[in-house]
């Protein structure tokens, strides 16, 4: 079975209540079970893991090192200054997908424009509200399995 690696960064765990008008009201639970019914329709298994804290992203990495296919990454604010996180995904020989619900480039703050955790992905889906993971997803299917068919 294909098993890929959901992370989730810091302040992702209050989706739904954080600024809605930037973020959406959808929360992570709904956006975890959305991610594993599609993944359940190919038979793959998601591990979804939310964390504040850099190292736990980093030990949640370390220990599943052996047994994904796959990584799709909402760093949260990690994005732009997670240098152990980026290292991390760094020494993976997975493919990784960034995902992130608003489009960093468009952000008021310069500093939310780079993301030095995406410089090891294969790619980034910003933008998208909820529906970023879901394409993210998307992404690692056709990297992993690239005979699969178009997602219904």
């Amino acid at each position: 079975m294909t098993t890929i690696l959901v992370l989730h960064g810091p302040n992702l765990s209050i989706l739904g209540r954080r600024q809605p008008e930037i973020y959406g009201t959808t929360t992570l639970e709904t956006i975890d079970e959305a991610l594993r019914s599609r993944a359940s329709a190919w038979g793959w298994e998601i591990i979804a893991v939310q964390s504040n804290h850099e190292g736990a992203l980093i030990d949640t990495i370390e220990s599943h090192y052996e047994r994904i296919e796959g990584v799709l990454i909402n760093p949260g604010a990690l994005t732009h200054y997670g240098l152990s996180l980026r290292d991390a995904l760094a020494a993976l020989t997975v493919p990784i997908v960034e995902v992130h619900l608003s489009n960093i480039h468009a952000r008021a703050e310069e500093w939310r424009h780079h993301s030095i955790t995406g410089e090891v992905a294969k790619g980034i889906v910003s933008g998208f509200g909820w529906r970023s993971y879901l394409l993210g997803l998307d992404a690692l299917r056709g990297i992993i399995d690239p005979g699969a068919s178009p997602p219904a």
